[in-house]
């Protein structure tokens, strides 16, 4: 507890600090560095991958000192040595089991004319991160995705890096209930989320919770470090898990899209998904749930047939770009 005070106070205080200098690098920033505040993530290295995109490295003490990558697509005349501009910002989550590069090179996301206004950020959330601050058995500490993603990186790029304060998002499977998590959880950070084949309610069933475990457990991990048992510790299951979360969700456009596990028409012949099943069951438990409450800006698309698989992912991310850039209020829709 004592150290997640400290991890508190010192993001607070790197708010407060004024902006340090840029540190020269080639290619307009790539290469470039940044000055960290006291204590605080800092960025220690830059790397041009593509035109407009550039990956940073960032060493953050809310993953125990160690590095995350942050893959940055930068809009039409984005500068990074001009720290008077920031630009609406659109965060795209990546899902377990991929990294920050998935949205970039498995989509056409680069290609997407009306993106060309907007900043996207595309964190790396670990393997199987699930864009929370992990239980682990009560101690807390690292890793602290959560606190890296919603403090430490969104500090550092409004400073250093063109971010604006306009922004909203985005993910797929683990990223989609990260998006869920992240609006509902610290309300008013974003103007609206989309959640494509999410996780959107773990606790719906044993079957969603083993599911769930299973993927905490991956690689060979302990996977009651990430929230505990989800009966012996139920209350911080349901902290994070977005049904449990919809009143906060009330009052921001929410866009939810699932398949229903079966071969669909961009699916490989017999194709079938038991957690794109699973995850159709959750989403559809969500969206009553925020009919309940009282939201008024719910979109969904639940389809079928469809799997778990990126063709869809990229079909429903342009779908809910008009409603995304509409909050940002970004011309464009379909790129």
């Amino acid at each position: 507890m004592r150290s997640r005070v400290l991890l508190v106070l010192t993001a607070l205080l790197a708010v407060l600090l004024p902006a340090a200098p840029a540190l020269a690098g080639p290619e307009g920033g790539a290469g470039a560095t940044r000055a960290a505040a006291p204590g605080g993530a800092e960025v220690v290295d830059t790397t041009r991958v593509a035109d407009r995109q550039l990956d940073l490295t960032v060493k953050s003490p809310s993953l125990g000192g160690s590095s995350a990558k942050v893959r940055l697509l930068t809009p039409d005349g984005w500068d990074p040595d001009d720290r008077s501009r920031h630009w609406p910002t659109l965060w795209l989550l990546h899902g377990c089991c991929g990294d920050y590069t998935a949205w970039s090179t498995l989509t056409d996301l680069a290609r997407t004319d009306s993106l060309r206004k907007v900043l996207v950020v595309m964190p790396e959330a670990g393997w199987n991160g699930w864009y929370s601050d992990w239980w682990n058995h009560g101690q807390g500490g690292d890793p602290a995705w959560e606190t890296f993603h919603t403090v430490e990186l969104r500090h550092l790029l409004e400073r250093d890096w063109g971010a604006g304060s306009n922004r909203v998002v985005a993910g797929l499977s683990m990223g989609g209930q990260g998006a869920l998590l992240y609006a509902a959880r610290h309300p008013g950070m974003f103007k609206a989320t989309a959640a494509f084949s999410g996780s959107v309610h773990p606790l719906l069933s044993e079957e969603s919770e083993k599911r769930l475990l299973g993927y905490f457990g991956g690689q060979g991990g302990d996977p009651l470090r990430v929230w505990g048992d989800p009966v012996a510790q139920r209350r911080v299951w349901q902290a994070h898990d977005p049904y449990h979360l919809a009143k906060r969700l009330r009052s921001i456009p929410v866009y939810l899209s699932c398949g229903d596990g079966t071969t669909g028409p961009l699916d490989p012949a017999g194709s079938t998904s038991a957690v794109e099943a699973d995850f159709n069951r959750q989403n559809h438990a969500l969206a009553a749930r925020l009919e309940e409450v009282g939201a008024k800006q719910v979109t969904t698309h639940f389809y079928g047939p469809g799997t778990h698989r990126w063709s869809y992912w990229e079909r429903e991310l342009h779908s809910a770009l008009p409603m995304l850039l509409g909050a940002l209020r970004v011309d464009g829709g379909e790129g």
